[in-house]
């Protein structure tokens, strides 16, 4: 039986993706910073454990907990969409250990168990912020851009392993809480400049004019990461979303 583990699954693209694994008869390792495991239908294949990707102890007890690791999907993430003065250092700094420096940590430590097996995936989800740079997300989109580079890089250092990785790029997915809960860290780091007011005003106007319906579901980021996961002759950039498929062109 594969084994998948991800991180991120208390709710949004990583709680679906999990079920979805568990649906197609994976063993997976759900992690998450608080575990519950009744956020999934019961099941002998499940195993649910904490896990914060910016500690290198919980990474270490998560992965060792974990026993066999086919598929890695580095999921977890932290949005934000704010000006750069608007933007604290610890703002910063903490964005980028976990979109970054969490995936490149976790990454890290199944390496040794990939190798000894010959083979292993590593999925990284990203952003298509990093494809095409969107107004008052630089720090936002230049934590998934390095995820990028860092990604279709690793790809080719681990081929000679036998182990493949992986980016997916979702767009815009309203579906999740993604979005509410980057507006609530917003509101608590104290909100946007004063001096923004109107830029900001006019972002979010434009953005509701031009979004033409097209968006990212929940579905698309399951299936690009079942793609990943299933396919060896899959692209190492997986395109998730209309949205995301409209910017790239």
């Amino acid at each position: 039986m594969n084994s998948v583990m991800i991180t991120g699954c208390s709710s949004g693209f990583g709680h679906a993706i999990a079920c979805a694994f568990l649906d197609r008869g994976w063993r997976v390792i759900a992690t998450m910073r608080t575990p519950r495991a009744d956020l999934f239908p019961a099941s002998e294949n499940l195993l649910v454990l904490p896990l914060d990707v910016t500690d290198e102890d919980s990474i270490g007890r998560a992965v060792a907990a974990a026993g066999q690791i086919d598929v890695l999907v580095n999921n977890a993430g932290i949005g934000w969409l704010n000006a750069l003065e608007g933007t604290s250092d610890d703002v910063i700094r903490t964005i980028f250990e976990t979109n970054t420096f969490g995936t490149m940590a976790m990454t890290r430590e199944v390496l040794a168990q990939f190798r000894a097996q010959g083979s292993g995936v590593v999925i990284n989800v990203s952003s298509s912020t990093a494809l095409a740079p969107m107004d008052l997300l630089s720090v936002y989109g230049a934590s998934k851009a390095a995820v990028n580079h860092f990604t279709e890089t690793l790809a080719l250092e681990l081929a000679p392993f036998g182990i493949r990785a992986r980016l997916v790029v979702p767009g815009h997915a309203p579906e999740t809480p993604f979005g509410t809960t980057a507006k609530l860290r917003i509101k608590d780091a104290g909100g946007f400049p004063e001096a923004y007011q109107d830029h900001v005003t006019k972002v979010f106007t434009k953005l509701e004019q031009s979004s033409d319906g097209l968006m990212t579901t929940v579905e698309d980021v399951v299936d690009a990461v079942w793609q990943a996961a299933s396919d060896p002759d899959s692209p190492i950039r997986i395109l998730a979303g209309a949205d995301t498929k409209a910017i790239v062109g």
